[in-house]
């Protein structure tokens, strides 16, 4: 027996990227990664820096399929049916490039001046995570 899609938003505060029927969805959270399939229990979880995997179901438009995303940062709120993911900077693999992943870890790595070490630290794993993200998704390595 299949299990029932469950619907999946993805928002930032300048624009909403996905709201689609999925199958799975698989997301970096503060601590490591989390797995979500319909029916599962309700929750909140701090997101970290990484890929966000989406499995769309197949429907009316045509086959499903899976996506990728670098997210950093935000919440995620698991419902009773939806995912909500409040974003605070998310961007789908095909728009990425690897040379500009790596602008930003080098910019990163050179904070202006009166950014705190927490900031600049923050940054810089952002823009590291976000070059393996990268470099993965365009290469496969």
């Amino acid at each position: 027996m299949a299990l029932k899609p469950f619907r999946c938003k993805l928002v930032t505060p300048t624009a909403s990227l996905v709201d689609e029927e999925v199958r799975y969805v698989q997301l970096p959270v503060w601590d490591g990664s989390m797995g979500f399939l319909p029916g599962r229990a309700p929750i909140v979880a701090a997101l970290g820096n990484g890929e966000l995997r989406l499995d769309i179901a197949d429907s009316a438009k045509g086959p499903g399929g899976s996506r990728s995303f670098f997210v950093e940062g935000g919440v995620a709120k698991m419902g009773d049916t939806e995912l909500l993911i409040l974003a605070e900077r998310a961007a789908a693999a095909e728009t990425l490039t690897l040379a500009g992943a790596e602008a930003e870890l080098t910019a990163a790595k050179s904070p202006k001046a009166g950014t705190s070490a927490a900031d600049a630290r923050k940054a810089v794993d952002a823009a590291s995570a976000k070059v393996a993200f990268t470099r993965k998704a365009k290469t496969g390595i």
